[in-house]
């Protein structure tokens, strides 16, 4: 195939783009460079080649003033990559200073953060004094981290294969937001550049199946192809394979391979047998001719049976060293050949692009199996120095004022400056919505009704609202909302059943939808809401993402939710239907450690109300806290077990009501007043409150008159202990501690939840109380509900008769 850069044809009929001659066109030194998307002239690509080289020291230093330049009292190993940031130097050198825009936005892989320090420094984007602080205290991040580190980071991307998948959620979720606003911060394409290891993580093959994903024309991944993992060479030769996947997922696949000087020996007499001879040769053996002595290589290189004659003459004529750059001449170091690639790639359907690179490329420990984690020598570190044109002992000198360099990147700092986003709020959000909860209902159903009520008291609001779903979006009670509001797809899609009179569910397809469907995945589901979640820092346009998911598999995702939060996403996970009282399904759905994982994730507050009124006044407050600067996650579990409305005796009077809500948001709030002499106090949550109101019934046929706490989310009432205990604010309320448990009257405590009673077990801390904690420990199994419950000690029996020992009857 035959395509054009610039007025320039490239043959990429191999899978390798092939450079062409374009002529000197050099500026003088001093002279202004030339920063225009263009392929570059032979004086561009010597400023490039000079860049690449102050950019592969500035990274090593980096990391050797972190392990070398400062004390040191612990003797933990501080770390760093400069073998993994050395192959990515030729790659990101390329990319900022001869292709990229102000308005693309780069993943960049986690072990090569030193080198995108490295670039921000020389554009100056980052103040001199952090180059010595990498993985310090208030410095440089050990990875990329758009919210830690100190200059422009796109995407944080310490979790291997998460970060790398994220440009493609953006690239996602900017969609959405210019199909529904007018005026988001422009955006280009959407980048990553990631390891080849990285591809063994399953979420990336979940993130490229997905259909939508074909369609991403500015979706451009750059794979790292430099054969080495952490431990080990990766084995055999698997690039045809996973060129393949790419291709059959709808990607356009181009290569890096070989470099210009390898190339020109493959054009002369025996370079047809020098190419296969390489390319068949496997990962292990050219690692290894990489650390082969000069005057061993012809020997190596010729050693496989049955070499030509013209092999042998082309080698022979090349000396040792000369035969040893050659080797090394591969096309993800090759500054030319992947500016052209660069250019090439598509922008009707995502590309990737292999580029062939050698992991510590330029380094004494260059493809050696085990230089993963290994650091140069500070005689090594002087060495290198010679050979680049570095000052070891003056490290951070950047170019002359007048040079070549310093303009190339005075020009590329000026290009990639992006103007400021213009950021909108979301609008004001009703602390009610006006309806009063009768009746029997569920939580999960619950939430289908809250939505429709939201786009009814609260329109503007809800406009910013989105579901996603992976693939259980009628399951989770969402079909209301779909049918009143479309599916979001990147363009309008037929709709084949608009005729079908029977059909309750209406899946409509087009770009002014406010629902996502994805398929069985949920890593996609919360790495996708992630990025939803963080179009307010994007674009400026706030979006309040709500994803439903199974209970049993939040743990599925739990990681790259997790690091979706850290990364700065915010936004509502709700696990529906949840715990064992989904009787009938079985161990396999029920959930047991999801209150837990709430309770201890970082930038989230978990909720598990038991009634509708309750689930729609922590909704809105948690919506309240999405899609601003400071702003929190939410994680809600819900149920499909019918409660009756009146359990929940909320006052009738306004003011009263008012207060309730107040307690139901910070956290909790009692069913019973507050008896200064009550016995035992049994402490409930979401689906288990008739329960803990049938045991409060039958202990007053003992004469115990037990009070009756109803918790929302006991995530909140364990900050607001500890902000208590600490002095200091956690974000909770230590006014609702005296509401729940006032201090002036201590009772023991029966606490009770459909998940794992330690979840609960801080409240006997409260007040120094006497405590029972029930809850789930082993798997389940099929059953109905009340067989589930008396199975698990969490029927109204286990209740009464925890009470009673408490109280010693």
């Amino acid at each position: 195939m035959t395509i054009s850069a610039d007025d320039r044809q490239v043959d990429v009929s191999d899978g390798t783009v092939v450079p062409t001659s374009n002529g000197d066109g050099a500026a003088a030194p001093g002279q202004t460079w030339d920063a225009t998307p263009s392929v570059a002239s032979q004086a561009d690509l010597a400023t490039l080649d000079a860049i690449q080289r102050k950019v592969l020291w500035l990274a090593t230093a980096i990391v050797d003033a972190a392990n070398h330049g400062r004390p040191n009292g612990s003797g933990v190993k501080v770390g760093g990559h400069q073998a993994s940031s050395a192959s990515m130097v030729s790659i990101m050198t390329a990319l900022w200073f001869a292709d990229l825009t102000n308005a693309d936005r780069v993943s960049v892989k986690p072990h090569a953060s030193p080198v995108l320090h490295a670039i921000n420094y020389l554009l100056g984007d980052l103040d001199p004094k952090y180059l010595t602080t990498l993985r310090a205290k208030g410095g440089l991040q050990s990875y990329p981290s758009r919210v830690k580190d100190p200059d422009t980071v796109d995407f944080s991307t310490g979790s291997v294969g998460i970060g790398a998948t994220a440009p493609l959620w953006a690239a996602i979720a900017d969609r959405y937001v210019r199909s529904h606003f007018t005026d988001p911060t422009p955006t280009g394409r959407w980048i990553s550049l990631l390891g080849d290891a990285e591809l063994d993580e399953g979420a990336v093959w979940e993130a490229i199946a997905d259909p939508q994903v074909a369609r991403l024309g500015e979706l451009l991944w750059i794979v790292d192809l430099n054969r080495q993992s952490l431990d080990r060479v990766v084995p055999d030769t698997q690039i045809a394979r996973l060129q393949g996947m790419f291709a059959a997922a709808g990607w356009e696949v181009l290569t890096c391979k070989w470099g210009a000087r390898l190339q020109a020996l493959f054009h002369q007499p025996g370079g047809e047998d020098l190419r296969r001879r390489l390319d068949s040769m496997s990962n292990e053996e050219y690692q290894r001719l990489l650390r082969t002595p000069h005057d061993q290589l012809h020997a190596r290189l010729l050693s496989e049976q049955g070499s030509s004659a013209a092999l042998r003459s082309l080698v022979d004529g090349l000396d040792g060293a000369t035969l040893a750059a050659v080797l090394r001449d591969l096309g993800g170091h090759d500054l030319n050949q992947l500016v052209r690639t660069y250019r090439s790639a598509s922008t009707e359907r995502p590309t990737v692009i292999f580029a062939y690179t050698i992991k510590g490329w330029g380094l004494p420990t260059e493809g050696h199996p085990n230089n993963h984690s290994a650091l140069l020598t500070p005689d090594q570190v002087a060495e290198l120095a010679d050979s680049l044109g570095a000052d070891a002992t003056n490290p951070w000198v950047g170019f002359a004022e007048d040079s070549r360099e310093a303009a190339a990147c005075r020009a590329t700092a000026q290009r990639l400056t992006r103007p400021a986003v213009a950021g909108h709020t979301v609008p004001a959000l009703p602390t009610g919505l006006g309806r009063r909860h009768k009746g029997t209902v569920s939580t999960q159903a619950s939430l289908g009704r809250f939505l429709l009520d939201l786009r009814r008291a609260a329109p503007e609001a809800s406009r910013r609202v989105v579901t996603l779903s992976p693939d259980v979006a009628s399951s989770t009670n969402l079909g209301g909302w779909i049918n009143a509001t479309g599916v979001w797809a990147a363009g309008d899609r037929r709709d084949w059943f608009g005729d079908d009179t029977e059909r309750l569910l209406k899946w409509v397809e087009g770009t002014s939808g406010q629902h996502i469907e994805l398929g069985i995945a949920e890593t996609n589901l919360v790495c996708l809401a992630a990025e939803l979640g963080a179009t307010w820092s994007r674009s400026g346009q706030p979006l309040l993402p709500i994803a439903t998911i199974y209970d049993p598999f939040v743990s599925r995702a739990l990681e790259p939710w997790s690091f979706g939060i850290y990364a700065g996403g915010q936004s509502i996970l709700i696990g529906t239907p949840a715990g064992v009282t989904l009787a009938p399904e079985g161990g396999a759905h029920q959930s047991i450690t999801t209150p837990s994982i709430g309770l201890e994730q970082p930038g989230c507050i978990a909720w598990e109300p038991a009634f509708a009124q309750d689930l729609e006044w922590c909704m809105l407050a948690a919506l309240e806290a999405l899609g601003r600067p400071g702003g929190c996650s939410a994680y809600f579990r819900l149920s499909t077990r019918p409660l009756d409305q009146a359990l929940a005796q909320h006052p009738e009077d306004e003011l009263l009501l008012e207060r309730r809500r107040r307690n139901a948001v910070a956290g909790g709030y009692r069913i019973t007043a507050h008896n200064p002499a009550e016995p035992v106090t049994l402490v409930g949550v979401g689906a288990l409150m008739p329960e803990v109101l049938a045991a409060r019934d039958r202990l007053r046929d003992f004469g115990i008159e037990a009070g009756v706490v109803c918790l929302t989310s006991p995530d909140l009432v364990f900050r607001a202990f500890q902000a208590r205990r600490r002095r200091r604010s956690q974000e909770g309320d230590p006014a609702i501690l005296e509401t729940l448990f006032p201090s002036a009257a201590p009772a023991p405590l029966v606490t009770v939840l459909d998940g794992h009673p330690h979840t609960l077990a801080f409240l006997g801390s409260i007040r120094g109380d006497d405590l029972a904690c029930l809850g789930v420990t082993q798997f389940g199994q099929s059953a109905d509900l009340a067989d589930t419950y008396a199975l698990h000690g969490i029927d109204a029996d286990a209740i009464v008769e925890a009470a009673l020992d408490l109280v010693r009857r």
